[in-house]
Order: structure tokens, then sequence, then C-alpha cells
């Protein structure tokens, strides 16, 4: 207990101290001034803290992002600072007044591959948003993301992104003079190192923004674009996080966490946030599993901005860039890229379209897109919208129509009812996307880790082809029991089917 205790901490202390310059980069952006620096870190402070602990999504960070900032920075110009801390107030009651109307049980309707290619543009995104100091520091980034690997095989107590941290800081305080403009012959091996630096240290205190109606309602717009987008965001980053952790989030409590963290930023003068991907799968990476190491990470947050800045000046922005570009190539979705070549067409068109927007145009619009062109393709392949299921007197449970990312997630939810054995009639699938092979394969994962005894029945030839292709090793081998578990025709009891 104590020793997953430290984790969280440890796990907490480094999302902090990968934050910090996100969130100072992005206040700064938005508001164009040295201000916005106290505004992005009281955002990823007040909405980290509150989103942690009424969240639905167990180790999900909660700071400023890149979509949100993009919006913010438009109500900013146009309002003032005052004018926006209200509007981020609103936004997060419309979040809260979502989750109580159960909207955020519509991001099962969103399709595996859309996931996957925001996954892999986020990715990108970060990658390239950090070549400036691969330029820069090319010797300091690749020392940090080799002794990250070391280190994760090596020492498994404490984060690999720490143990990085701390040791590279710790090194160039005394060999920075040697690595200053190292080259051999035309080749630069690295130029400047630079560090985080002084920040502003100051305690928040709670303030009420003016207003008033003709303000409310020139705000109402606004509010509702950053309320729509950190809500598909947040929610987003709660879909990657089922896919790392192998969890299920609740999404609706997640809004809810997410509006009280957004009021509570425009209260304190903060940046609206949103789920954060990169620095929620740093947190997952490094060892936390819950919802203390996301609050821990703002709390440090706050410690740094109340006092303790000295202590991070110090740190090489190099080192936060290995960190992050580490952490950018775990993300992508490498199991769905291996299988492009034997993955329905259409849904690696819908993956791939997704993640060149999100890159290219917007998160939003590349999600909004994904799902469009996935929908196109599920009616190209089938006529009927979602698959129904039939439970007979022999105790099957027969499935009947399309199994995709329509109704993948309500078939799997009436199967899971903690039976010790399961029998599935696949015969009448006439259709089946990635999203339902997706979720019949993680299906058999929990039923194998919950010892429930499944067998597949009549299983069509395109859906036991479509079933191995895109399993893992793993799930080839268990989906080998599965099959074999069914019982053969001749010893099947009579349904009255022909």
């Amino acid at each position: 207990m104590l020793q997953r205790f430290a984790r969280e901490l440890l796990a907490g202390l480094t999302v902090a101290i990968v934050a910090l310059p996100l969130a100072i980069a992005f206040g700064i952006t938005a508001t164009g001034t040295s201000e916005g620096a106290l505004v992005g870190l009281y955002g990823a402070i007040f909405a980290g803290f509150f989103a942690a602990v009424f969240g639905g999504t167990p180790a999900q960070v909660t700071g400023p992002t890149g979509p949100i900032t993009v919006v913010a920075t438009g109500v900013i110009a146009a309002h003032g600072l005052e004018g926006a801390f209200l509007a981020f107030i609103m936004a997060g009651a419309l979040q809260i007044l979502f989750g109580a109307c159960r909207l955020g049980s519509l991001i099962r309707y969103i399709p595996h591959p859309v996931v996957s290619g925001f996954m892999g543009g986020i990715a990108l995104i970060i990658i390239l948003g950090e070549l400036d100091q691969v330029q820069k520091s090319f010797l300091v980034v690749a020392a940090t993301i080799v002794l990250m690997l070391v280190s994760a095989r090596v020492v498994k107590s404490i984060p690999a992104s720490l143990i990085a941290l701390v040791i590279i800081t710790g090194i160039l305080s005394f060999a920075e003079p040697v690595l200053q403009n190292l080259r051999i012959g035309p080749v630069s091996l690295n130029g400047t190192v630079d560090y985080i630096g002084q920040i502003p240290e100051s305690i928040p205190s709670i303030t009420f923004p003016e207003f008033s109606g003709s303000l409310i309602l020139t705000l109402v717009l606004p509010a509702l674009s950053i309320a729509l987008l950190g809500s598909i965001d947040s929610l987003l980053t709660s879909v990657v996080m089922d896919n790392i952790t192998g969890r299920r989030h609740r999404s609706n409590r997640e809004l809810v966490g997410q509006g009280l963290g957004n009021m509570a930023s425009g209260l304190f003068g903060g940046l609206a946030s949103a789920g954060a991907t990169v620095r929620s799968v740093v947190n997952v990476r490094s060892g936390g599993k819950t919802a203390l190491s996301a609050a821990t990470h703002s709390v440090i947050l706050l410690a740094l901005v109340a006092g303790l800045g000295a202590v991070v000046q110090y740190i090489p922005l190099a080192v936060l860039s290995g960190i992050l570009i580490l952490t950018a190539i775990g993300m992508f979705d490498w199991e769905s890229l291996r299988k492009t070549h034997v993955a329905p067409r259409g849904d690696v068109v819908v993956m791939f379209a997704t993640m060149i927007i999100t890159v290219l145009v917007d998160l939003t619009v590349a999600v909004a897109v994904g799902v469009a062109v996935a929908l196109v393709v599920h009616l190209v392949q089938s006529r009927r919208s979602r698959a129904s299921v039939v439970y007979d007197e022999t105790g099957t449970y027969h499935i009947e129509g399309p199994l995709s990312f329509l109704s993948i997630d309500r078939v799997l939810t009436r199967l899971r009812d903690d039976e010790p054995k399961l029998s599935l009639s696949l015969q009448k699938v006439s259709y089946m996307d990635m999203s339902g092979a997706k979720g019949l394969l993680t299906f058999i994962d929990h039923s194998h880790r919950s010892d429930v005894e499944l067998d597949f029945r009549d299983l069509p030839p395109h859906v036991e082809h479509k079933l191995t292709a895109l399993a893992n090793d793993e799930q080839r081998d268990k989906l080998t029991t599965v099959i074999r578990n069914a019982p053969s025709a001749a010893n099947r009891p009579n349904d009255g089917k022909s």
C-alpha cells in the first residue's frame, strides 16, 4: 500500500514537471503577455484538481490544451481577460449540464479508427512541436530518450521520466560548457541548452468577474464553443486512457468534473482546460493509476507558483522534449497501424483521414469528419443500422445484424451478466468493422481475466477471418480457445432453428 501511494505521488511530481512549461506556454499564447504564465498555471492547478477529484476517468490529467487555447485566444482578444474568465465559468456550467443530461454517453459512438487517428495526430503534433529543441539540443534529447528506455527496463519502482529528469539535469549543471556548440565535423550534435527559467511567484485568490446581462448574452456562443470542444477533447482523452489502462471511464461524471474544474479555473483567474492526452499518458506511464496522482500534480504546481519556482528553473527544456517525444511515440496505436494491410479498407481511410485532419486542421473537425466517413462506410456495407441480441432457450446469445461502432458497446453491455459460462452465436452477423472486432477481442480478454468460460458458435468465415487478422498473438490464442470451446453441430442442443 505504501509503495503504491509513493508511486502515485512520484507520478504526480513527474506530470507536474511536464505540465509546468506547457501551462506557461499555453497561457502566454492565449493572452499574448507574460501575465499569461500565471493564467495558464492557474488553469492547470484548479481545473486539474477539481477534474481529478470529481471526474470519471482515474489518472486523467486536466490542464490547458492546444485546441482549448485556440478558442480561448479569440475570446480573450474580443472580451479581455475579465470577459474570458466569465466565459470559462459559463462553459464549465454548460459542461455540468451536459453531464446531467447524460450527453457524455455519446462518446461510445466514436469509432475505434477515429480514436486511433486522434491519438496518432496528437502524437505527430507533439513530435513536430519538439523539433526546435531537437535541433538546438539533439544530444540532450537523445540522451534523455535512451536513459528513459534503459531505466524503464532496469528500474521498475521509479518512473523512467523522473530518473532521466534528475540525472540529465544534474549532469548538465557541470557539463553544459562542454556540450555548448558541440560538433563532429559539419554535423552539430548540440547547440545551446535552454532552461525553464524563473517562473512568476504568486498566491492565487478567488475573484468574481463583473458581468451584465448583455455581456452574458454576448458570451453564450464562445462559452458553448469552449464547452463543446473541451467536452470532446476530454472524453476522447478518456477513451485513450481506457485503451491504455483497460478500464472503463464514466463519461457523464467526467463532464461534471471538467465543468467544476473550468468554473474553479475561471473564478481563480485561470485558463479554460480539458483532459490532456499527453500529460495523462505520462501519468499512467509513470505509475499513476488513480485520481491521487492527477490531483498531486495540481498541488505541486500550486507549491511551485507559491514560492518554489527556483527549484525548477534549471530544468532543461530538452529533457522535457525527450520525455514528450518518447511519450508521443507510445501514443501511436501501433497495433492498428501494423494491421492496416488486413483491416477493412474503410476503417483504414477513416483512421488516416482523422490523423491528417487533426494535424493540419483541428481536432474537433477531424473527429466530425472521421465519424461522418465511418457512417458513410457503414451505410455502404449494411442497410441495417444496429445489431440486436436475442437470448434463446438453450442459453445462447444470438447477435444479429451489423456489429459496428454503432452497436458494439450496447451489445457487449448486454452480454456482461457475470455468468460463469457464456455462449455466443455470430451466425447472423452480416458485417463487422474494426470497432466491432476490437470490441469482441477486448471482451474475450475481459472474460478470460474474469474466469468466464466463453464460446463462439456458428462463426461465419468473414467474421472469423476479421477477428483472426486483427487479433494480436495473445488474443489469437484466446480466440482459438473460444472457438474450440463451442460444441460441435452434432452435439448441439436443438434450438428449433433449421
